[in-house]
Parts: C-alpha cells; sequence; structure tokens
C-alpha cells in the first residue's frame, strides 16, 4: 500500500455496481472471450499506465464475488448503487482522493467489453500531451466513458446528483475535452439480446 505522501498521478474507477435487472443475471459474470466482463475490465486497467485502480460492487455482489476471486483487488461496495451510477462514482472517488495524491481519475464500465488496456493508454496519453482537462471517448455521434478527468473536476463530479452521470460533465466543458475515437464503445451489454449479438459478431 502506497502512502498518502507518496505521489499517485492516474486513478482509476471500475464501475460494475448495477444488478443487471435487463439482463435478468448477473452482467459482470458474462464470459466473453474465455474472461468475465468484469475480469476483463480489471485486466484491462490494470495492464494500463494507471496508479491505483478501484472496483465498485453493488448488486449481485455475493454472486459475483464467490465466482470471481477479488481477494488482491480493492473493491468497495456501493450499499446505495440502485440510486444511480453518480453514487458509484463518488464513492470511488473519494476512496481515491482520500488515500492518494490524484491528479486524475479515470472511468470505466465493467459492460464495455471492447474497453482494452490500448484504449485506456491512449487517453491518459492524450490528457498528459494535451493539457486539457478531460479525454472522453467518441463513439455513434457521442461523447461517453471511458473518460478521463482532471483534478480541477472532482468537486463537481462529487456534486452530481443520483441519476446524472459523467457525460453532464463532459458536455458542459467540451472547450476543455479532447476526444478519442473509439468505435466499439459503442456496443455495451445490457440485455440478453446485446450479449448475443456479441457473441455472434466474435464468431465472425
Amino acid at each position: 500500500m502506497r502512502k498518502k505522501d507518496e505521489i499517485i498521478t492516474i486513478g482509476a474507477i471500475i464501475l460494475a455496481a448495477g444488478s443487471s435487472s435487463r439482463l435478468g443475471k448477473p452482467k459482470q459474470l458474462l464470459i466473453f472471450e474465455n474472461e468475465s466482463l468484469l475480469e476483463r475490465a480489471i485486466r484491462a486497467t490494470q495492464n494500463a499506465n494507471v496508479d491505483q485502480f478501484v472496483v465498485i460492487l453493488g448488486g449481485n455482489v455475493d454472486e459475483i464475488q464467490s465466482k470471481i476471486d477479488l481477494s488482491s483487488r480493492k473493491v468497495l461496495m456501493n450499499h446505495n448503487w440502485s440510486s444511480g451510477m453518480a453514487s458509484s462514482m463518488q464513492l470511488g472517488l473519494r476512496y481515491l482522493i482520500e488515500n492518494y495524491n490524484l491528479e486524475a481519475v479515470l472511468l470505466l464500465l465493467c459492460d464495455q467489453p471492447y474497453t482494452h488496456a490500448g484504449v485506456l493508454n491512449s487517453i491518459i496519453k492524450a490528457y498528459k500531451e494535451s493539457g486539457k482537462g478531460i479525454i472522453a471517448s467518441k463513439y455513434q455521434n457521442t461523447l461517453g466513458v471511458p473518460a478521463l478527468f482532471d483534478k480541477r473536476y472532482f468537486d463537481e463530479m462529487l456534486s452530481l446528483k443520483s441519476t446524472e452521470g459523467a457525460k453532464k460533465i463532459i458536455l458542459s466543458h467540451v472547450e476543455d475535452t479532447v476526444t478519442i475515437d473509439f468505435p466499439l464503445g459503442a456496443i455495451d451489454i445490457d440485455t440478453v439480446a446485446d450479449y448475443e449479438k456479441l457473441i455472434h459478431q466474435s464468431l465472425n
């Protein structure tokens, strides 16, 4: 464990607290390319130029932890997960701020199966080289996560209402935003049909 006075430049939060109500089973445990979606997100983050990261769980936590060994990971339980994604993001951000000298935070979802270390490193590289405060992924004519936020946006992130997301901050500060093209970021898994389409496409 690093000490408080040691510099941590980039932190990351893996958002995996949803109950997958539309899917009918935990999306975190869905297998894609011989790996669960949550394990893929963890591996991508671990292999990226991230100094510290935290996993946020909520719905179906017991089932997830019984099937994935997270003992070596920092996992936080969001007991308020049903209120919206903002509460999970804020839980992770508060933890990182309180324990490390954070310069920026990277947000990613476990249900974007094509997020990999290369994507995350492209975002981090753009942050270090551009001088901009927000680096957002661009797909299907929108901006979203994975996305990185400089510490000057932390207060704004912590002020989001429960039903609001990071996209609100991105769209409020487009002048301070650099975008990274990530077309496959449009693919996320919310329903059985989404998952079946993902598997079908991967086999062709």
